[in-house]
């Protein structure tokens, strides 16, 4: 959602978003006119278009979904190859805006990436889905030592990879815009908020407040989803009122365009 918004590919990419609870048929839709349903086919669950997609696919079904309305099928569900494809394979249809994996930076992205995948935006999930004491402990200290590592590295610069947001950051974003409001408490990443560090906050204020990406957040959402009725987790499906989080006071990192953002790009 927020590489196609990135890429004013709003025009060309329809958006169709599942209910944010998973139901016994996995996720589904409500019906016409709500903002959750099917304007394809109106469809009541994902299941149904992946079955429109291979008549006999009995495996999982997840989202994201990218959808080819000409060929009449998924082209790809999973979320890391379906930024990339946003990235570039659009640019002859209209797609406009930054090149989000520029060549020269591609390596130190990938690196970032597999890092923070294992560490942060899996170690999450992780952490919350562990089955023992020591598969927990060990997700939670990886976690905290990745959104340490992550805290100094945004101390000299402005953004993951120098001066501008790259995919590296895109996907860093969501965890963090839903770490205080979900993860924190429901699965038990509770050694920091991300409000805690002071780097990491300001960062994450920056990258809600650019322009159409505050419309792809929706923390209601978070913690409806996350809170959701769960045996092992919240069998009795309470969602918490807090916590009270403003995105949008003033975020502070415009002092790394300067000084620090050029000793930064020397060392």
């Amino acid at each position: 959602m927020i590489v196609r918004v990135l890429k004013s590919l709003e025009n060309t990419v329809s958006l169709d978003m599942v209910l944010p609870r998973r139901s016994p048929e996995g996720w589904v839709f409500a019906a016409a006119p709500h903002k959750h349903s099917d304007s394809l086919f109106g469809s009541h669950a994902l299941h149904e278009i992946y079955r429109a997609a291979d008549p006999d696919f009995s495996g999982r079904v997840t989202v994201p979904v990218l959808w080819d309305k000409k060929r009449q099928t998924i082209v790809n569900n999973e979320s890391s190859e379906i930024i990339r494809m946003l990235n570039s394979a659009f640019d002859n249809v209209g797609a406009r805006g930054p090149d989000l994996y520029p060549a020269d930076l591609r390596a130190e992205i990938d690196a970032l990436n597999e890092r923070v995948y294992r560490n942060v935006n899996n170690g999450v999930y992780r952490t919350g889905f562990a089955r023992s004491q020591e598969a927990y402990e060990e997700a939670f200290d990886d976690l905290f030592e990745a959104l340490d590592m992550l805290e100094e590295r945004l101390a000299t610069r402005r953004y993951l990879c120098g001066a501008k947001p790259c995919e590296a950051d895109w996907r860093l974003f969501p965890t963090l815009m839903r770490f205080d409001v979900a993860y924190f408490g429901a699965f038990k990443c509770n050694l920091r908020r991300i409000q805690d560090y002071p780097n990491l906050w300001g960062y994450v204020r920056e990258l809600y407040q650019m322009p159409g990406i505050s419309q792809t957040c929706d923390p209601a959402a978070y913690k409806s989803g996350y809170y959701s009725i769960s045996k092992e987790c919240n069998p009795l499906g309470i969602i918490p009122k807090g916590p009270a989080i403003d995105f949008t006071t003033p975020h502070g990192r415009g002092r790394l365009n300067g000084e620090a953002e050029r000793t930064a790009a020397a060392s």
